[in-house]
């Protein structure tokens, strides 16, 4: 009987002697075939996939679940879905294969199992499509390996340079601070080192190996903070993505967020920014589901919170929360002591980026420094001193070489002389001033006038030698 005739009689028949032979053929140009039942478990492999997997005797996989041995199977999405998964690449070791799943059926069409074939080296025409994936995949992990190194913590506690009183608190709040796993809020004038310290607190938590995400409220529009913030789902808007965005809380996902400026945040932000640290889940833009978020935060800002909600600029509620364990930066003004650290560490810093020599810092270049004010604090000191290193030749700077960097600084000193007096001057003139204006009260009478001044008619008169107005 031929095909004509058997497909004829029996259309079935076609089937039934057509699959042990196909199966047979796949069997023999695959690199690896591997059967599971209805629950996934390994029920038969053939030799080459054994090899493939390191092992010589079947036994010791039969029985298992078939993720123990190939963690990226999909045998067990065939099996319950029912639905072939006809071609698709799937990553071995340093390989990557081509690989076909069909769902294994019994005669009343139940779901028993599924097959998968490795097809490789007998598909030439393939090798080009399999070498540009692999080149896909290998330019992926070096740039999510590059991405989580930016979103590592580049500071650590012992970047905050400083031996002072001032500096050691700060430190040992922020060890306290890494050890418990709560909101933490940094607060300090600007360029006090606030992000430096939360990075450093980050890297001495529990959560060091995970992200680090910073996020600066004062310099994101508030019509995309939203966005920055909870992220887009796909096609939420015309012009959206239509792959969707994820925002911050869900990069920081089992890290830390950092909100630098939080007290610049608008108040509709703030009520979201509450919710999500109260229930640690985000809604995106666009969603109609939430998603549950495992984030630390730690915020600062450089105003004063507690008038912002004086004000009714910033809720009380969101400063109560985020205020659970707060940290008060000192200025620079208030730790001169770790001027000298500071200087030396900002120029060695100057020198590994620019590459210009290693200057040394004087005693009279720290005088000239020690004198100034320092509004923008380390932040100011550092781009002072890079200033300095540019317009100088010589391999120590001395004041002369902040002369013109800081001329401000003379000027306060002496406006400050100007305007303030001496305290004794300054009694003495006081004193002048109420006796005169008592005497005047009193018609010139002194007895009348010592007691509106709350004193002996002797004493006045002694305060009348001293100040000269006896007349």
């Amino acid at each position: 009987m031929d095909l004509t005739e058997l497909f004829t009689q029996n259309p079935d028949g076609l089937k039934h002697l057509a699959t042990p032979a196909l199966l047979q053929r796949l069997d023999d140009i695959c690199e690896g075939t591997i059967a599971v039942d209805a629950r996934a478990r390994i029920v038969w492999i053939n030799k080459k996939y054994l090899h493939m997997l390191g092992y010589s005797d079947p036994q010791a996989l039969l029985g298992h679940d078939i993720e123990e041995f190939i963690p990226h199977s999909l045998l067990r999405q065939v099996v319950n879905t029912g639905e072939p998964i006809l071609l698709d690449l799937m990553a071995f070791g340093s390989e990557t294969f081509v690989v076909s799943r069909l769902p294994l059926t019994d005669r009343a069409g139940k779901i028993i199992g599924a097959v998968g074939f490795c097809l490789y080296e007998k598909l030439h025409h393939l090798k080009p499509l399999l070498s540009k994936f692999s080149r896909l995949q290998q330019e992926l992990a070096e740039t999510r390996r590059q991405l989580g190194e930016n979103r590592r913590p580049r500071y650590t506690l012992a970047s905050y340079v400083g031996n002072s009183p001032a500096s050691l608190e700060v430190k040992r709040q922020a060890r306290r601070a890494a050890q418990l796993d709560t909101t933490v809020l940094l607060l300090g004038e600007t360029g006090t080192g606030k992000e430096l310290l939360a990075q450093a607190i980050h890297a001495s938590s529990d959560r060091a190996s995970q992200s680090f995400i910073a996020v600066n409220a004062a310099a994101i529009p508030e019509s995309l903070l939203e966005a920055e913030f909870f992220g887009v789902a796909p096609g939420a808007y015309t012009g959206a993505d239509k792959r969707g965005r994820e925002g911050k809380f869900k990069l920081a996902h089992g890290g830390t967020l950092f909100l630098d400026e939080v007290g610049d945040m608008p108040l509709q932000i703030q009520a979201k920014l509450l919710r999500v640290l109260q229930e640690q889940e985000i809604e995106p833009l666009g969603a109609n589901k939430v998603i549950k978020v495992d984030v630390r935060i730690i915020a600062a800002t450089s105003i004063a919170l507690q008038e912002s909600v004086a004000r009714g600029r910033f809720r009380s509620d969101l400063y109560y929360r985020l205020n659970v364990l707060s940290i008060t930066l000192p200025p620079l003004r208030d730790r001169s002591s770790d001027l000298e650290a500071l200087c030396d560490s900002a120029l060695e810093q100057i020198n590994e980026r620019t590459g210009m020599p290693r200057r040394e810092i004087t005693q009279s270049a720290l005088q000239r420094l020690a004198a100034y004010d320092w509004p923008g604090n380390v932040r100011e000191l550092r781009n002072v001193l890079e200033k300095a290193v540019l317009h100088s030749d010589s391999k120590r700077l001395v004041a002369e070489d902040f002369a013109t960097i800081l001329p401000q600084a003379t000027t306060q000193l002496q406006a400050l002389a100007h305007a303030v007096l001496p305290l004794s001057q300054a009694v003495a003139e006081a004193e002048r001033k109420a006796i005169v204006a008592a005497l005047r009260a009193a018609g010139g009478k002194k007895t009348a006038a010592a007691q509106l001044l709350g004193i002996s008619r002797a004493t006045l008169y002694e305060k009348l030698a001293q100040l000269k107005l006896q007349d």
